[in-house]
């Protein structure tokens, strides 16, 4: 029986006015940051080290890890990335707007731990309620003593700035994230040397992490770090939030343990998904946000973790899990996807902003029925300009990871379903409408 009930981020989603501070300090709010408080910062890295917990950003890194490599420095920084913008994920938007307290208090630890004195949680700016009541959040902790100086009667001292993004995917990635908080154009910084945790936010050392990610460390702390590694297994600890969209019975928010729960489980149980619509088959699944490669029906028995689907070729990424039956039209998803990674493309460097467009255009032509057969070795041709070989992991050609995401739809279009690109090309329009 899959393990999901949500006991760890989304603990609190049944509750009556979860986002207000006394439900928060009703069910345990806080006593998190009281025992981190009682602790050396070392010992709370060490306890998430020991917890061995993942990014849920994307990328995958260890935060533990990732704080260790912090730069000793007299000034340091952290920044939360709430820019949640990958397509069909939503899972940090919950958590903004229905537990801003678990959010601000994950915060507070984290600063705590990396010696930050001020902290930015960086927000979508369309989330217009999640930005009301995340400052909502921040006010009530300095009223009860959480924040300001001298938090809980601690010689520690923090201030938190809420800071509302302009509305750009590109912001998602952490350097572009500083840029525009520095009131900068969101234009991705070239690693080496602008690694964050060395050169950040106004050239100090900083530490960017994101929603979830921070959301875990009350419970985290309260619990210690061995009972979160407990659950999961190998490199994928604890739980995770998947978001699950597209043709499915239950499309939602599902708080899984890692690894101990399949696609298969999420998508077809009758207390997660429950199977698809009116009875039809599955075609593919997007298993982990737009930017990563499309999983067959006969993968579903993967396992929902780091590795085990990294290993398949293709990669847990934002956690938004994307579910299609055999009436989608997969040469119209994948020309979205292009379309939409053309849209976002800062411009910066010239295979993303070229590739990018030229792929949306070819396959808008087979979309609308004027495509032509060549076209599909054209399209291949553009994505092996961008990433050599068209493998996954991709090949790093451009300063960020954007650049090299945008030919997996396509390419795995093209692989998995050339004959509805043929029969669009051949018939002259879409078999679907």
């Amino acid at each position: 029986m899959p393990s999901h009930m949500g006991k760890i981020v989304l603990g609190r989603r049944s509750l009556e006015n979860s986002h207000e501070l006394d439900t928060y300090l009703n069910s345990g709010g806080y006593e998190g940051l009281r025992k981190a408080l009682s602790m050396n910062p070392e010992d709370v890295v060490a306890q998430v080290i020991e917890s061995n917990i993942l990014g849920r950003g994307g990328a995958g890194f260890e935060a533990g890890r990732k704080w260790s490599m912090l730069k000793k420095a007299t000034r340091r920084y952290l920044v939360i990335n709430g820019d949640e913008s990958e397509p069909a994920t939503f899972k940090d938007h919950f958590l903004i707007e229905n537990d801003p307290n678990q959010l601000v208090e994950g915060t507070i630890i984290a600063a705590y731990a990396i010696g930050a004195s001020r902290a930015f949680i960086f927000l979508r700016g369309e989330f217009a309620l999640g930005l009301e009541r995340v400052q909502e959040a921040i006010n009530s902790a300095y009223k009860i003593g959480a924040l300001g100086r001298n938090i809980f009667g601690s010689t520690f001292s923090l201030d938190v700035v809420l800071h509302p993004g302009a509305g750009a995917y590109i912001c998602g990635e952490e350097t572009a994230l500083l840029e525009s908080l520095e009131g900068k154009r969101g234009f991705p910084r070239i690693k080496p040397p602008y690694f964050p945790a060395v050169i950040g936010l106004y050239g100090e050392p900083t530490i960017v992490n994101n929603v979830e990610t921070v959301s875990n460390l009350p419970w985290i702390v309260t619990n210690g770090g061995g009972a979160f590694r407990a659950l999961g297994e190998g490199r994928s600890t604890g739980t995770r939030i998947f978001a699950l969209s597209g043709q499915v019975k239950n499309p939602g928010l599902y708080e899984l343990e890692m690894v101990k729960t399949t696609f298969r489980d999420l998508i077809f149980s009758e207390e997660l998904g429950g199977g698809l619509r009116d009875g039809r088959t599955l075609k593919a699944v997007i298993p982990g946000g737009v930017s990563a490669p499309w999983i067959a029906p006969e993968q579903i028995d993967l396992a929902l973790g780091q590795d085990e689907v990294a290993k398949a070729g293709s990669m847990l990424g934002s956690g938004s899990i994307i579910v299609m039956d055999d009436s989608t039209c997969m040469v119209r998803a994948a020309w979205r996807i292009s379309r939409f990674f053309m849209r976002e493309s800062c411009g910066q460097c010239t295979p993303c902003r070229e590739g990018s467009s030229w792929i949306e255009k070819v396959m808008a032509r087979i979309e609308a029925g004027a495509g032509r057969e060549e076209d599909l070795d054209l399209l291949m041709d553009l994505c092996d300009n961008i990433v050599p070989g068209v493998s996954w992991p991709p090949a790093q050609t451009t300063i960020c990871v954007l650049g090299p995401s945008i030919p997996s739809s396509v390419a795995v279009g093209i692989r998995m379903f050339r004959d509805e690109f043929l029969t669009h090309i051949k018939e002259g329009g879409c078999p679907f409408d």
